[in-house]
């Protein structure tokens, strides 16, 4: 069985974090932890009074500066969203293996638990097991028991007997690979399946058993989405090449959010830079419905389809609940990687305008705020200044 990438030290523990615990510990966490909660709170104008002794690093806190800084943190807790949590950890560079593994002990050791800390949770969980498993890891190799050891660190050992109502799971994993496309993956239902399972799971999904299972569920979910890019990528890029070879220039591409004259070459360039970036998987990404759109477009031009009219008319938007469960979970990645990824296309005179970007974010993810705040989660988020 291959090795993971990081192994325990001696010195760490597999126990979620007490809200009992001595005050030294306590401290000791708070302090490890301000770096990340700090930079949040920068990142997303996260407005909280800052606790002073975490600030200045204070060795020997009083009892009631740790009680200070543990209020601080519950209420950093409390504002901090899932999707910023995503976007922060796939396009920060300060957390590393001990900050993950402090926050998942953080929220686990956390109550009572809402909505919220659950798919924070999940999504750790899933950002964890990713970043320690080889990136050569087959699918059929990521069993309960190879998820659980790469786990243990922070779960520590779990007994493998899976309930019965876990195999729902298995059963949304084989309808997800079962999709041609990204659109049949968000139209199909699949997503909200999943997302059905994990609230109907209720305190259950707590169980180190469970914990596993949804972790390998949501990572094998986030293999199916990027084989699933790929695959329209490269249905797009040959779509562009069949139209080249017709002699077409420009195609209608008003349904993703460019214009009704666009440029295959610049379209072709755009999908090149989207496809480099998906060299790294689960690194950076970008609004579905872009992508799927655009394959859209490329199927009208092409007379094959079913929105060949070529009026520019977007096709249907996936549901709400459909981008939420694929935002939460982290198998759709931050949306400001993406974007970063296609202001950077260039070629002479040629260039994608960042703007262009941005309106198709606010368009195409309205999403209420109890399920995912879309807005929140762009590249154009302010920041404030240090």
């Amino acid at each position: 069985m291959t090795a993971f990438k990081s192994e325990p030290s001696q010195s760490e523990s597999s126990q979620p974090e007490s809200p009992t615990a001595d005050l030294a510990a306590v401290w000791s966490r708070a302090r490890l932890l301000y770096p990340i909660y700090d930079e949040l709170a920068r990142e997303f104008v996260i407005d909280l009074p800052a606790c002073a002794d975490l600030e200045t690093g204070a060795d020997s806190p009083t009892r009631e500066s740790v009680e200070q800084a543990q209020q601080w943190r519950n209420g950093m807790d409390e504002k901090i969203q899932v999707h910023q949590l995503r976007q922060f950890l796939q396009t920060s560079s300060i957390v590393d293996n001990e900050g993950l593994v402090a926050l998942l002990r953080r929220f686990l050791g956390k109550t009572p638990r809402n909505d919220s800390t659950r798919d924070k949770i999940d999504f750790l969980l899933v950002q964890f097991f990713s970043q320690g498993a080889p990136t050569d890891l087959e699918d059929n190799r990521a069993d309960l028991a190879y998820v659980a050891q790469g786990l243990e660190l922070v779960l520590g050992p779990v007994e493998l007997k899976a309930p019965v109502w876990l195999n729902a799971l298995d059963r949304v994993l084989e309808a997800a690979r079962r999709c041609n496309s990204l659109d049949e993956l968000l139209h199909g239902g699949v997503l909200e399946q999943g997302r059905k399972a994990k609230a109907q799971a209720g305190d259950l999904f707590y169980l180190p058993i469970a914990l596993v299972a949804f972790t390998r569920f949501g990572y094998l979910m986030r293999r199916v989405f990027f084989r699933l890019m790929l695959a329209d990528l490269n249905n797009i890029l040959d779509g562009l090449g069949e139209l080249e070879e017709k002699g077409v220039e420009t195609i209608d591409c008003r349904r993703a959010q460019f214009s009704d004259k666009e440029p295959i070459i610049r379209l072709r360039m755009i999908c090149q830079s989207w496809k480099v970036m998906f060299q790294a998987e689960y690194s950076s990404g970008q609004p579905l419905r872009m992508l799927v759109d655009l394959r859209a477009s490329v199927d009208a031009a092409l007379g094959r389809g079913t929105a060949a009219e070529g009026d520019g008319g977007a096709s249907a938007p996936a549901s709400p609940r459909a981008l939420a469960a694929a935002a939460a979970s982290g198998a759709m990645p931050s949306k400001a990687a993406w974007a970063q990824a296609s202001s950077q296309v260039s070629h002479g005179e040629i260039e994608e305008p960042k703007t262009k970007i941005a309106r198709a974010e606010a368009q195409e993810f309205d999403v209420s705020a109890q399920e995912w705040n879309a807005e929140a989660d762009s590249d154009a988020q302010p920041r404030k200044k240090k």
